[in-house]
């Protein structure tokens, strides 16, 4: 084992059988997937020689087939990220038992630990400031039961009994839980007040987006505005669905995407008049069952000051 820096790079070969599921997948998506690699990763790998399909050297646009055998070669590929005690500016608690906390979380701070994020996360300030998380899973993503972007604001729950990690799973899962969002767009919707229901999948030229796309999974989100302005329109969204940026791709798939984030078309013109530097998207409301008692609990967040000063500045418009 070798250690750099607070990571451990670990030397291990891996034999894998590809799945029905991704059958005809292109193998550096195919790969990713199966590994929780980013492409980039993958495709150094078959640079290097280092992944073979069927014992045979391969590109990274080969497709590959049911029963296939992948060997990887995992030589100084970092194995996991890990959890780093140390309190976040920024990160409030809204909410703290027994079972669950309830944190309002900025902007800039990941849900938990990954690859190739070295900035500051949730976990890593509730173990800094001597919260227990005792759930079963990996180290890094104990406890997680929904996520939030780095780039967006707001509620989230973590389980800290392994008894409300099942129930709250289980109930993101059904859609029982409420999670409702404010999203400052571009444009104004027509109609003001509808449901997108398309699916989501990674984007073919970019493994860090996600996209609107034939053979997606299964996506729906509800939206209807509160308020439409000169050049933006303030909406109230309500999630059926929990994809990977999926207000972000639905709005942006409908020509209105959130003010500020040019990833999926914003302008940036805009986005600075308005001194954003990020997209404006904001959990505000998180209610559930308590996974212990049952009891109703419902959960508000203020928008935070640099949401609230796009929306002051558009409003004057």
């Amino acid at each position: 084992m070798i250690m750099i820096g607070a990571r451990s790079l670990v030397a291990e070969r891996k034999v894998m059988l590809v799945p029905d599921g991704l059958n005809g997948e292109r193998v550096d998506a195919a790969v990713a997937r199966m590994l929780g690699l980013s492409r980039s990763q993958v495709v150094e790998l078959i640079g290097a020689g280092r992944l073979l399909l069927d014992g045979a050297e391969i590109n990274k646009s080969d497709r590959v087939s049911v029963g296939s055998m992948l060997e990887v070669e995992l030589a100084d590929q970092p194995r996991v990220a890990s959890v780093r005690p140390e309190q976040v500016e920024g990160v409030v608690i809204v909410y703290d038992d027994d079972d669950i906390v309830v944190i309002d979380k900025p902007v800039g701070v990941a849900a938990h630990p990954s690859l190739g994020w070295s900035g500051p996360d949730v976990l890593s300030h509730l173990a800094g400031a001597g919260f227990r998380i005792s759930t079963s899973g990996v180290p890094e993503r104990r406890g997680i039961v929904q996520r939030l972007d780095v780039g967006t604001s707001g509620l989230m729950v973590v389980a800290k009994s392994e008894y409300a990690y099942t129930i709250l799973k289980r109930a993101f899962r059904s859609r029982s839980v409420e999670k409702m969002y404010h999203a400052l767009v571009q444009g104004h919707p027509d109609p003001f007040t509808g449901t997108i229901e398309a699916p989501i999948g990674r984007h073919p030229g970019a493994d860090y987006k996600m996209a609107v796309m034939h053979g997606g999974r299964h996506s729906v989100t509800h939206y209807t505005t509160l308020e439409a302005f000169v050049a933006a329109t303030l909406l109230e969204i309500k999630l059926e669905t929990g994809r990977t940026h999926q207000i972000r791709v639905h709005m942006a798939a409908i020509k209105h995407p959130c003010v500020g984030d040019p990833m999926y078309g914003a302008d940036p013109a805009l986005a600075a008049k308005l001194g954003l530097e990020r997209q404006w998207l904001h959990a505000v409301r998180l209610r559930f069952a308590h996974p212990a008692t049952g009891e109703e609990m419902q959960f508000e967040s203020p928008y935070p000051p640099d949401l609230q000063h796009a929306l002051d500045v558009v409003s004057t418009w």
